[in-house]
């Protein structure tokens, strides 16, 4: 099975072509843009392909990261992702931004429990918690600094993300780190959304409204 991803979701636009027989990239392009995701997506996407050597005809699944993340860009990409699914007959299959931080963690710690916090402006950390297996434990949300160093001390966990840092700090320190950045390598993506089943179509992952004033008081959903 040939699997396009597509991933706009913060400062890169990036794509690749996933062999699922193989476990092998076929093709892949990434751009570091900052902005400008809409106007560079599908040339980014058609040099992936090229590289892989197919067509939009030889696709049986699309992968997209859902954020959370750059509003604009997440948008661009789900809806991209949506629109070729639809027009190919096939299936679109999302994966958040922290759960492929969190699997990068995870592969460097094996049997760890992982904690992504992404910072989230206005004093707010987006966070998911997965547990030693890999599941998660708690869903993307927002967190408070304290919420987050709390999850962090309690379950020993392994940090990443853009805020890992700060969290750690705030927990007394003493943590192991996984990547320390905005999103994950594409390839994380695309090796994500082929152990999925295809469920729903994939939605953005907004965790507050773009102009939206912080919430007081937020409480992290409990543990499943």
């Amino acid at each position: 099975m040939k699997l396009l991803a597509i991933d706009c979701s913060a400062n890169l636009c990036a794509a690749c072509v996933y062999d699922t027989a193989t476990g092998q990239i076929a093709g892949r392009h990434v751009l570091d843009l900052g902005k400008g995701h809409a106007e560079h997506l599908l040339a980014v996407i058609d040099k992936a392909q090229a590289e892989a050597g197919i067509t939009f005809a030889d696709l049986d699944a699309i992968a997209i990261s859902t954020g959370p993340g750059s509003f604009t860009g997440i948008r661009v990409g789900v809806s991209t992702a949506r629109g070729l699914a639809l027009a190919l007959k096939i299936h679109a299959i999302g994966v958040t931004t922290l759960e492929a931080l969190a699997a990068e963690a995870a592969s460097a710690f094996p049997g760890r429990s992982v904690l992504a916090v992404l910072d989230g402006g206005r004093g707010e950390i987006h966070a998911a918690l997965f547990g030693a297996d890999g599941g998660m434990r708690h869903d993307p949300a927002i967190a408070t600094m304290e919420e987050a160093s709390a999850m962090a001390r309690e379950n020993a966990a392994v940090l990443a993300g853009t805020a890992a840092e700060v969290v750690a700090a705030a927990a007394g320190g003493g943590f192991d780190f996984g990547p320390l950045v905005a999103t994950a390598d594409i390839v994380t993506y695309a090796r994500l959304a082929a152990a999925k089943e295809p469920g729903e179509k994939p939605r953005p992952v907004y965790l507050r409204d773009a102009d939206a004033k912080p919430q007081a008081g937020f409480v992290l959903p409990r543990a499943r």
